[in-house]
C-alpha cells in the first residue's frame, strides 16, 4: 500500500503495482482451481464427498489417536452431554463433553464428527477379570506392533473393526503386562478425555 497524508481529503491509501500484481495473480489462480475442481467432479462420482475427506486426511494434530466416525446417540445431562460415536468398522466411543460444546459444534446424531486421544491417556491391560473401573471406553484387539524407547513403549492395538489404537505406557508396564504382537489387549480410557471435532 501506498499511503499520503495532507490536503483537504487528509490523506489516501492506494495499492503499488506489486499489490495490483498479486491480487489478479491470486485471482487468476482461484479461477483455474475452480476450474480443475469443476473437470474433477465431472470425471469422479461423489467428487463433493471424496474432496471433503481429502480435507479432512490433511488436518495436523498432536493426539496420536485420530478417528473418523459418526455421532450415534447424544444424551443430554444438567452440564455435560454424552456423545455416542461409531467408528466405520462398527467400533465405538463414548466422548463426554459440555452442552456449550455440543451447540458450538453443531452435533447431530448422523453427523460426522473427529474423535482425537491423546496416547498417554490411553491404559493397555491384558486381563481385566474382577476389575471395575469408571473408565467408560474399553476397546477389545490385538496387539501389532510394539515400539520401545528409552523409557516408554507404544503400543499399537488393532480393534475388532479395523481401527487402530495407540498407547505410551511404560516399558516396566510393557513387561510385566507380557504384551507382545499378536496378543490380545485392550485400551482404556476416560470418555473426558475424548476430544470431539467436527469437519471444517
Amino acid at each position: 500500500m501506498e499511503r499520503s497524508t495532507g490536503g483537504r481529503g487528509g490523506g489516501s491509501t492506494k495499492l503499488t503495482d506489486r499489490g495490483r500484481k498479486l491480487i489478479a495473480t491470486y485471482q487468476a489462480i482461484e479461477k483455474e482451481h475452480q476450474k480443475f475442481l469443476a473437470t474433477l467432479s465431472e470425471h469422479i462420482d461423489d467428487f463433493a464427498d471424496t474432496y471433503q475427506l481429502i480435507r479432512r486426511l490433511n488436518m495436523k494434530t498432536s493426539a496420536r489417536n485420530q478417528f473418523y466416525g459418526k455421532v450415534s446417540q447424544i444424551k443430554t445431562g444438567a452440564v455435560n452431554d454424552e456423545i455416542d460415536i461409531e467408528l466405520p468398522g462398527g467400533d465405538k466411543l463414548v466422548a463426554v463433553i459440555t452442552q456449550e460444546s455440543t451447540k458450538n459444534l453443531g452435533l447431530q446424531v448422523g453427523g460426522d464428527v473427529i474423535a482425537l486421544i491423546k496416547a498417554p491417556w490411553v491404559i493397555v491391560a491384558t486381563d481385566e477379570s474382577g476389575i471395575k473401573l469408571s473408565a467408560r471406553n474399553r476397546l477389545a484387539g490385538v496387539v501389532i506392533k510394539l515400539t520401545t524407547g528409552t523409557v516408554n513403549t507404544e503400543v499399537a492395538i488393532q480393534l475388532a473393526g479395523g481401527s487402530t489404537i495407540c498407547a505410551i505406557i511404560t516399558n516396566d508396564s510393557a513387561t510385566e503386562l507380557g504384551l507382545a504382537e499378536g496378543k490380545p489387549a485392550t485400551a482404556i480410557f476416560k470418555a473426558s478425555h475424548v476430544i470431539v471435532g467436527v469437519p471444517a
